[in-house]
């Protein structure tokens, strides 16, 4: 996974200190990682950081359904490998957790403009996908109203191989641009497996901190996954090494390829009030 970061010397030294699971990425990755500019194009919209947020060990983002109203409590999009209370076992889904966690709110230019807080972990898990989503004490009209900052929208259709996106981690302020690769079948990574996996092109070198980053299709602006892993040292299957299984179960491994799990199918599952309704038609997140 690209790790959420650990160690309360480093954690207060860059947003504060927080739950973390696994070990820190190194000062040097931090050094070593690109940023690159959004991709130009006559139709590209321009990808910044607002609506991005710092978790205390991780990234994430204030995110919407195109049915969410002004006044429904904002979400806030991460992985589920980001919770607070851990890595959630495979099978394992957290649903309507109590959570006071906070969020330090971005601006366009990655600056930090103010403080979300959690109300409860509307859901999580690592079974299939790698997604948190947190219910906030905001609604997304008082999030506007005091910052000037509108939720990043989700899209609704599957993402097609080749489009343009960017990687917008709000803990580092840094985003990575590239394309779609492809789609992985099944993508292994020690106890876990997630489906139907955006793998990036190699442009896209995310590294630890950047877990939970929205993915964002340059040309609609629109939410389409969220990264989470890559194979850092070439190994088969591995924690921090996913391996790619196709439907015949062959297994390949590309060192240094990173990966995300899309988004689109937990957008009908999402209704009135910012409610987390597994039950609803369309909706594709796995259930406790």
């Amino acid at each position: 996974m690209n790790k959420p970061l650990v160690g309360a010397f480093l954690a207060a030294l860059l947003l504060g200190a927080g739950a973390a699971p696994v070990v820190a990425a190194e000062p040097a990755q931090h050094a070593q990682a690109q940023e690159t500019a959004p991709k130009a194009g006559p139709e590209a919209k321009a990808v910044t950081f607002a609506g991005t947020v710092a978790l205390s060990n991780c990234s994430g983002s204030v995110v919407r359904s195109p049915d969410s109203a002004p006044t429904d409590p904002a979400l806030v999009l991460s992985n589920g490998h980001c919770l607070e209370s851990g890595f959630p076992g495979p099978g394992e889904v957290v649903v309507d957790q109590p959570s006071s966690r906070t969020f330090t709110l971005l601006n366009a230019s990655g600056d930090g403009v103010g403080t979300l807080k959690a109300s409860k972990i509307a859901y999580g898990t690592m079974t299939d996908t790698d997604l948190s989503l947190y219910e906030t004490t905001s609604t997304y009209q008082q999030i506007e109203d005091s910052y000037g900052i509108q939720a990043l929208e989700l899209e609704t259709a599957h993402p097609t191989a080749g489009a343009a996106i960017t990687v917008a981690s709000g803990y580092w302020k840094r985003t990575y641009s590239c394309d779609i690769d492809g789609f992985v079948h099944q993508l292994k990574e020690g106890r876990w497996t997630w489906k139907d996996s955006v793998r990036y092109t190699p442009e896209c070198q995310t590294i630890g901190g950047t877990s939970g980053s929205p993915v964002i299709d340059d040309a609609t602006g629109k939410v389409v996954a969220v990264n989470n892993t890559g194979n850092e040292s070439g190994q088969e299957c591995t924690d921090n090494n996913p391996c790619e299984v196709d439907e015949n179960g062959e297994v390949t491994v590309r060192e240094g390829i990173n990966y995300a799990q899309q988004t689109y199918n937990m957008v009908p599952c999402i209704g009135a009030g910012s409610t987390i309704d597994l039950n609803r038609e369309g909706c594709g997140l796995p259930k406790p």
